[in-house]
């Protein structure tokens, strides 16, 4: 009996490799993208799987270079790679070369992720598109110098306007490095000729690969970044790129584009003759309306009468003054009544109104007013305020009653007998 051959674990690692990449060596895999992940070194690892399996894959960043769309989780896709193992941790995977979408083309499917993002972006919102302008004068293309494109373009300006001052910015429209030179051209224009009214941005038609550099991202930002006003031509009318999306205006040939941005002289001139026809019938009209109503004037009755215009002034300022008079006289007569009332009033608070009715100031030699006879002798000296006129006297006795001798202001000084006699002479003041 034979002894077993004994294998090292690398050994065995080793068999199993040899065996898969020997019986492996290139396959074609389809199965729905899971798990996708991309290192900072640009690999891509990710998963396929089916209803029933799963394997690993990765896609280095040399061969990832070649994709034109997007790898994304649940899109399914065909591969084409070996089979390998990774050793340190016996897994297998599928070491992947070329990734095209299972149903569709690599490069629809491309233009439909690119539109997708620029589209959620705003970059085809119409409101940030600008109007071209109706009568530019300097234009710039951007296109191929030796294409059919040009040269259309070109016979198409000079036949409509031949004065036109057209500036040509040469690129490659198609193959490597022609997204770049397109992108550039128009960063150029925009920086050195910022005085451009209209810049076409286009080729002449081709296939979907043919036109490929117009749908590149590189191309679509620096359209939707142009200062300058852009119209897309590419291909013919029924191609649709990335770039007619970004673009201000969408012309469907470069030809078309060349009638679209400049009219012809016929045109120009047939536009110019139908503003000058309705601008005479406009001053017409004018005329009449102003002629109509200068008539209307000169036989109004204003004009036949001017001093009719002063009637309803007139007639106001005489209401006016009428009305000022009537109010100024009521207010002076209330004012008058008023100024009575307080007179009267005041006249009731004086210390002389009593004196009407029979009564009398008496003051004392010191001119002040005597309010108690207990603050009076005998023979002091006073003074009486009467309504009408003052009068002296002198006091007979005080603190007691005393009828004083009767006389008048006439007899003071007179020294009339005593009854009864010839007793001691009196003298009586009033």
């Amino acid at each position: 009996m034979t002894e077993p051959k004994i294998y090292t674990v690398s050994e065995l690692s080793q068999g199993i490799k040899y065996l898969l990449e020997s019986s492996f060596r290139e396959v074609w895999v389809e199965g729905e993208i899971s798990g996708l992940k991309v290192s900072s070194l640009g690999h891509t690892y990710f998963d396929l799987k089916d209803t029933n399996s799963n394997i690993s894959g990765v896609l280095f960043r040399g061969f990832g270079a070649n994709l034109k769309f997007d790898l994304q989780n649940g899109l399914l896709v065909r591969v084409r790679g070996n089979i390998t193992t990774y050793d340190k941790q016996s897994k297998y995977q599928l070491m992947a070369k070329e990734v095209v979408p299972a149903g569709i083309g690599p490069l629809q499917l491309a233009f439909e992720q690119l539109k997708k993002k620029l589209a959620a972006e705003g970059l085809f919102d119409q409101a940030r598109k600008r109007p071209i302008p109706a009568l530019p004068q300097k234009i710039a293309v951007v296109t191929s110098p030796t294409g059919a494109a040009i040269r259309d373009i070109l016979s198409i300006l000079k036949r409509r306007y031949a004065n036109m001052h057209i500036i040509i910015a040469p690129v490659k429209v198609q193959g490597q490095g022609s997204r770049e030179e397109i992108a550039q051209a128009i960063k150029d224009l925009n920086e050195g000729f910022p005085d451009i009214d209209v810049m076409l941005v286009g080729r002449g038609g081709g296939s979907m690969e043919d036109l490929w550099a117009f749908n590149e991202e590189i191309v679509a930002r620096a359209i939707a970044g142009s200062k300058i006003p852009v119209i897309s031509c590419v291909g013919h009318e029924t191609d649709f790129t990335i770039a007619d999306f970004v673009a201000d205006l969408r012309a469907p040939t470069p030809s078309a584009a060349a009638e679209l941005v400049v009219k012809s002289k016929v045109e120009l001139a047939a536009n110019i003759a139908g503003l000058e026809k309705r601008l005479l019938q406009s001053l017409r009209i004018y005329y009449e309306n102003l002629q109509g109503k200068f008539r209307r004037l000169v036989s109004s009755r204003a004009m036949v009468n001017p001093l009719v215009l002063l009637e309803r002034p007139v007639r106001r300022l005489d209401d006016a003054v009428e009305g000022l008079f009537y109010a100024s006289a009521d207010r002076l007569r209330r004012a008058g009544e008023k100024l009575n009332l307080q007179t009267e009033k005041l006249k009731a608070l004086s210390p002389l109104f009593p004196l009407r009715k029979g009564y009398a100031i008496v003051k004392n030699a010191r001119g002040k007013a005597v309010k108690t006879a207990a603050t009076l002798a005998a023979g002091d000296r006073l003074l009486l305020q009467f309504a009408e006129g003052k009068a002296e006297a002198a006091v007979i006795s005080a603190g007691g009653a005393a009828a004083p001798a009767a006389g008048s202001c006439a007899d003071r000084g007179k020294k009339p007998k005593a009854a009864g006699g010839d007793g001691p002479e009196q003298e009586t003041l009033w």
